[in-house]
């Protein structure tokens, strides 16, 4: 029987393996107009619309409907499937999935305890150990252990979306604009934690190094990922230059992909981001 990966479009993945999962669309919503992410939406338009937008858009999880759907191809195909969710404390997408797969056989649903290129980064991996001949049981229980050794590491480029969104007082993003305050954060338990504040992009760069460093260093044998947000990954590039000895030997080309709306409407563009699997 054939394995299938599910996710929901808030999870960035390598280009390499993007067809090959099955990814099921969330909504998002700039004032009353309503777009399907990946389709009536791409990230482009998303982050053209963001930037000219006084206010921030709202992103809705998938509905139950929609993973039924996936479900219901999934068995019409023979397949088991493997459900791999954005962290469950950032989101209901986990719920939405367990409550589409009441009455079907072989779905197993999976809390990423991740978001974006860290979901990525678990669902690839999902995807080697099914290439590999796992069963869909081990894949769980080994996707289910590996989870909690994923760290995504970002750097902001602007404070002015978190002000949007209400995170932070228009004083304190003044002030960080004056500054060229670059928080630099994690994704810790399924949350949100920031771990230092740069003045400009080099401290930044150096702090996201510090930081991998901090946690034991990269498993260049497991899915790596980096990310960048908006329309330009002139940042990213910058970033890849200075940590160049980082990656050097270790790995022959660093995978990069375009951060969407899960992550990007609370960070705005500009904010550069590594997934990867802690030694």
């Amino acid at each position: 029987m054939g394995i299938r990966i599910i996710v929901d479009s808030s999870a960035d993945l390598n280009a390499n393996i993007r067809e090959r999962l099955t990814v099921v669309p969330v909504s998002i919503a700039f004032g009353n107009q309503v777009y399907t992410d990946g389709v009536t939406i791409d990230h482009r338009m998303f982050y053209e619309k963001l930037i000219e937008s006084d206010e921030l858009p709202k992103t809705s999880q998938p509905t139950p409907a929609a993973f039924e759907e996936a479900f219901e191809a999934a068995a019409n195909a023979g397949e088991e499937a493997i459900v791999i969710t954005v962290s469950s404390k950032l989101s209901g997408t986990y719920q939405s999935a367990n409550i589409a797969a009441e009455g079907y056989g072989n779905i197993h649903i999976v809390d990423g305890k991740s978001v974006a290129i860290g979901t990525g980064i678990l669902a690839e991996y999902a995807l080697r150990l099914a290439d590999a001949g796992w069963t869909a049981e081990a894949i769980v229980r080994e996707i289910e252990e590996r989870r909690d050794h994923i760290r995504v590491i970002a750097m902001l480029d602007t404070l002015e979306y978190l002000k949007k969104g209400g995170r932070i007082s228009k004083t304190v993003a003044f002030a960080g604009g004056l500054l060229s305050i670059k928080p630099v954060a994690c994704l810790r338990d399924g949350g949100v934690e920031i771990l230092g504040k740069a003045r400009g992009s080099k401290q930044g760069n150096n702090l996201l190094m510090k930081e991998i460093e901090a946690a034991g260093g990269v498993d260049f044998g497991m899915p790596l990922l980096l990310g960048y947000t908006g329309l330009s990954d002139a940042l990213l590039k910058k970033y890849i230059a200075d940590s160049v000895d980082l990656w050097r030997g270790n790995i022959e080309q660093l995978p990069i992909a375009v951060i969407g709306s899960g992550v990007g409407t609370h960070v705005g563009p500009g904010a550069i981001a590594v997934a990867f699997f802690k030694k």
